[in-house]
């Protein structure tokens, strides 16, 4: 590898026409490329020192020709690498960190009086009134001028390269690892203390020879507890040879978890893991805690775990409210926050409970008496029916309440309304028809009605008949023009009766009309009969005709029927529906029409 001047392509053709070569001298020949290659093997063979670049370094020989070439524009007369490293003009500042992470209020004295440009709101500077986060006051700082908020950092706007962007470490304050380093010191310190005071306890109580020979054994056992973690584990195995270290937690001498049940359809065993989380002889109906394994869950929902589950999670709670506690680093210190907790916790509902029972009361109510005493045998007798009625004994007491609606009044069991005869209500319990009348039990239910003195009572407090309404007085006379139209017919059909008997008797004194009168009369009365009949049957189908009508029309769009007036049929009426009714036991039926 050789050094090339590397010129600009005007200076190329420039030194071209004047027949140089790009170094301003004449062009070699082949010997000077041959002894250029020379040099360049010898400087890689190491025979022959490096080139050095403008600083004095050595160039690695081994660098490809186009990786130490520096382009034109650089301007590079000898031979560098200085294009190949970062350039000033692309440098950024390294960004102190207390700088970045700064946040919060500044520190020192706040402004007592409103600056131009600051939040109308709370009048800190570092911000406008759409950006404040304070609660909207009624009358601004910028017009009251008072309780003006301190300002706060503004974060400058930084351009973290690659490195400073990833690191993990940005932002970290070492004086925080001083806390760790205190709380380390005052337990050892305590651990001292409690060792010296132990010392102290044995000596005075046996020969002080032996009692040290046994301290400084329960030392060295307490000093290899601290160690226990780099202890070997069930099946763990220590290869020298290959330097690496096997383990198998599982004991070679148990059984394995899938060779318990071997049915396909069992719990499911996962060989990544080495799980199985539920009960492999769920089917079997022999209890867990009796089984040699039972699962993953219910091992860790059994003993302790459970407990160990529920202050683990104690613990995560403490810990977002400010208590310093960790259930594997101290955990003597969270069970005792645990037991305080829960004793607090009760004190608490107790008084809370007590504090109810005061302003209610109703403590007597809490002190029932035992299960064994609530179904206990009582001297009173009481009989009872199949359906649960008293026959004999104590009767039932009537069901009362606070509540005013409850309350009845005279004495009564049943509320007013609960009974109804005749048009009348009254009370259930004494077939009472008087609102305000006296309870007499079972007394009044057997006396009649016409004896009662109540129904005697209640006609002498009738009170008289309101006054009808408009309505009311035009369908009473509505009523009586139809009731006299019925009296009317009814009386004509008696003169016409009665003049029709005249007649016969007229025609029966003579002898020799008495015969073709009789016979001619009774031919009339049945030709009249089977008109009528036949008017009849014409009324009935207009009357199918006028249904069949209604029936094909909407029924939002039908008429209503509010006049119909309901009357008694007559013979031919009836007689022309016998004739109109389908007769489906005669065959011959469909031959005839009428």
């Amino acid at each position: 590898m050789s050094f090339v001047l590397n010129l600009p392509p005007s200076m190329v053709a420039k030194t071209a026409k004047e027949g140089e070569d790009e170094e301003g001298e004449k062009k070699k020949s082949r010997e000077d490329y041959k002894k250029m290659k020379e040099l360049e093997e010898a400087r890689k063979a190491g025979s022959v020192p490096a080139m050095k670049d403008e600083e004095g370094k050595d160039i690695n020989p081994h660098i490809p020709q186009y990786i130490m070439q520096a382009p034109w524009y650089y301007g590079a007369m000898q031979p560098t690498l200085s294009h190949q490293r970062v350039q000033d003009m692309t440098k950024k500042p390294i960004i102190n960190m207390d700088t970045w992470y700064k946040k919060g209020v500044k520190e020192g004295p706040v402004a007592t009086k409103f600056r131009k440009g600051a939040c109308a709101n709370c009048g800190a500077v570092t911000h406008k009134k759409k950006d404040c986060l304070e609660r909207p006051r009624k009358v601004g700082a910028k017009y009251s001028g008072d309780f003006i908020a301190p300002d706060e950092y503004v974060q400058p706007k930084f351009e973290f390269d690659y490195e400073s962007k990833r690191d993990r470490w940005n932002g970290y304050d070492p004086e925080t690892h001083k806390k760790v380093i205190e709380d380390f010191a005052k337990l050892e310190e305590a651990k001292k203390l409690l060792k010296s005071d132990r010392l102290e306890k044995t000596l005075e109580e046996g020969d002080k020879e032996e009692i040290k020979e046994k301290l400084q054994v329960g030392s060295d056992d307490e000093d290899e507890d601290k160690y226990a973690e780099d202890a070997d584990m069930p099946g763990q195995k220590f290869e020298s040879k290959q330097r690496i270290t096997v383990r198998n937690l599982r004991i070679r001498e148990d059984t394995a978890k899938y060779l318990h049940n071997l049915d396909v359809n069992s719990a499911y065993y996962d060989p990544k893991t080495r799980s199985m989380r539920e009960n492999p002889f769920a089917n079997q109906g022999k209890d867990a805690r009796d089984l040699p394994y039972a699962g993953d869950n219910f091992v860790r929902m059994s003993g302790d775990a459970r407990n160990i589950a529920l202050g683990q999670t104690f613990a995560w709670e403490a810990y977002e409210k400010g208590a310093e506690v960790h259930l594997q680093a101290d955990p003597t210190k969270l069970e005792l926050l645990t037991k305080e907790y829960e004793k607090k916790k009760n004190e608490f509902k107790d008084d809370h409970k007590q504090s109810i029972l005061d302003k209610y009361g109703g403590e007597e109510h809490l002190e029932a008496p035992p299960k064994q005493l609530l179904l206990a045998q009582t001297e009173e007798y009481v009989e009872y029916s199949r359906h649960g009625a008293v026959l004999k004994g104590q009767e039932r007491a009537t069901v009362k309440s606070r509540f005013e609606e409850d309350v009845y009044i005279g004495n009564h069991s049943s509320v007013w309304g609960s009974y109804w005869k005749d048009g009348k209500w009254g009370f259930k319990c004494c077939h009472s028809t008087v609102k305000g009348s006296y309870c007499t039990g079972e007394t009044g239910k057997q006396l009649d009605e016409n004896e009662c003195p109540a129904t005697l009572l209640q006609s002498q407090m009738e009170p008289p008949e309101p006054e009808k309404s408009l309505v009311e007085l035009h369908q009473e006379k509505k009523d009586l023009s139809k009731g006299q139209k019925k009296r009317e017919k009814k009386r004509k059909k008696k003169q016409q009766m009665k003049r029709k008997q005249k007649k016969v008797k007229k025609e029966s004194s003579s002898s020799s009309s008495s015969d073709s009168s009789s016979s001619s009369d009774s031919e009339d009365e049945e030709a009249i009969k089977e008109k009528k009949i036949q008017q009849a049957m014409k009324e009935l189908e207009e009357q199918s005709k006028e249904a069949d009508r209604l029936l094909s029309i909407d029924e939002r769009k039908r008429p209503f029927n509010s006049m119909f007036v309901a009357k008694e049929p007559t013979e031919e009426e009836m007689e022309a529906y016998r004739r109109k009714q389908k007769r489906t036991d005669d065959p011959m039926a469909a031959f005839f029409t009428r």
